[in-house]
């Protein structure tokens, strides 16, 4: 048995039952969990990811085999892989990221994978964000729009303003609760460097109320 095959009966071996109910309750039932939190997760596959930071490549075989599995706690372990090896990203590797965006979706994957890694690609390849974001932004999946208004939040001062606030005019009449959600939370990050530009841009632009409140809780 190889690794990697250690690691996931080593997840299965430490399941709880009582914790697998509550963690699947709390992401609305959406997936199947193991009931291993973050703390214990992190400690379990430690010597695993220690070892896997000698990589030269990164082993998108077996990350698409942890996205299969039904329990959550595996599609969190391919994300602490691919955090462990970001700096081997490369652009051809933001269609593999925007698969596993569309697949078993929700906040939780789609917001590590838009900070951490899409960020990450986006500001060593600038030409992903005409390639990529400023696609996803008109297209009709809700987790690729997401992360094309908050892939920036870590950006600061390198903040691209003109991307930012045409991907957020593009979606600004939805209804659609986390794309709503996201255009506050990104404008909200970024009122932390610059506050005048989000005032204005709230000032000058048509948003749903949610994005308002949100965008504003720092001005």
């Amino acid at each position: 048995m190889d690794i990697r095959s250690e690691l996931i009966e080593v997840f299965y071996q430490n399941k709880n039952a009582e914790l697998s109910e509550k963690m699947a309750a709390y992401m609305k039932n959406k997936f199947p969990f193991l009931g291993i939190q973050k703390p214990a997760r992190t400690a379990l596959a430690r010597d695993f990811i220690k070892q896997l930071r000698k990589s030269v490549a990164i082993d998108w075989k077996f990350i698409f085999m942890l996205w299969d599995l039904p329990e959550r706690e595996f599609q969190y372990l391919a994300i602490d892989y691919l955090l462990a090896l970001k700096e081997l990203l490369g652009p051809g590797d933001i269609d593999k990221l925007a698969k596993l965006v569309t697949q078993k979706s929700w906040w939780d994957s789609v917001d590590s994978i838009a900070e951490n890694l899409v960020g990450l690609l986006c500001a060593k390849y600038p030409e992903l964000i005409v390639s990529h974001i400023l696609q996803w932004a008109e297209g009709e999946n809700i987790w690729l729009v997401r992360i094309a208004i908050i892939f920036q939040l870590r950006y600061k001062t390198k903040t691209n303003t003109e991307v930012l606030g045409d991907v957020i005019r593009k979606n600004s009449t939805t209804r659609e609760f986390f794309i709503n959600k996201a255009i506050g939370w990104a404008l909200r990050e970024y009122s932390k460097t610059n506050r005048e530009w989000v005032t204005a841009f709230i000032a000058k632009n048509t948003l749903q109320p949610l994005s308002v409140r949100e965008g504003s809780k720092y001005l």
